[in-house]
């Protein structure tokens, strides 16, 4: 039976780092093609899905990130639950397009402050050199050999991605790593 809880973690914050899970957040894998499609999500979610490789749209309630030419992650607050089954019968229902709600299958860790990048390159193969200062940027790469999708919010803050089943041991290297930078 699936695990509900979300990972535990020392909620480390200094200065220069603040590591904190930041859930629970709805998660939608869209993926589509045709026009109905975008017109379908555009004025549902009232936003423009990002059509740039590794670049992300949002407003007031709702993140689109750029996964693939034809594959988006929506997330938001729990509160807008019945956005999915307004999505599904939309878009689903009609062949438009397929909805998947990931919500239990990612986790969403939120990091902030100046050493982010340190933290993370020392884990990662990816440069960060531009990410970090490209607002609404996000990637796909490996830390620490997991999988992960960052998402560049603000300068010096992200939410990290991690598959549920890999997070714990994540946020433990986390932890370790940031004691030492």
């Amino acid at each position: 039976m699936l695990n509900r809880e979300y990972t535990k973690i020392k909620k480390k914050k200094n200065d220069d780092l603040e590591i904190s899970i930041s859930e629970p957040k709805i998660k939608i894998n869209l993926r589509g093609k045709k026009k109905e499609f975008f017109t379908k999500v555009g004025k549902m979610l009232s936003l423009i899905l990002p059509i740039e490789s590794n670049t992300a749209s949002g407003n007031e309630k709702f993140n689109a990130l750029w996964l693939s030419p034809d594959e988006w992650m929506v997330y938001f607050n729990e509160k807008n639950q019945n956005v999915f089954d307004q999505l599904f019968s939309e878009i689903s229902k009609f062949n438009y397009g397929a909805i998947t709600n990931v919500s239990d299958q990612w986790i969403c860790i939120n990091i902030k402050g100046k050493k982010i990048y340190d933290m993370l390159e020392t884990g990662s193969p990816f440069n960060f050199n531009d990410f970090k200062n490209s607002k609404n940027a996000v990637t796909q790469t490996h830390l620490n050999h997991i999988d992960v999708t960052i998402h560049n919010i603000e300068i010096n803050e992200i939410n990290l991605f991690v598959r549920r089943s890999f997070s714990d041991h994540l946020c433990s290297w986390m932890n370790d790593s940031a004691s030492f930078i």
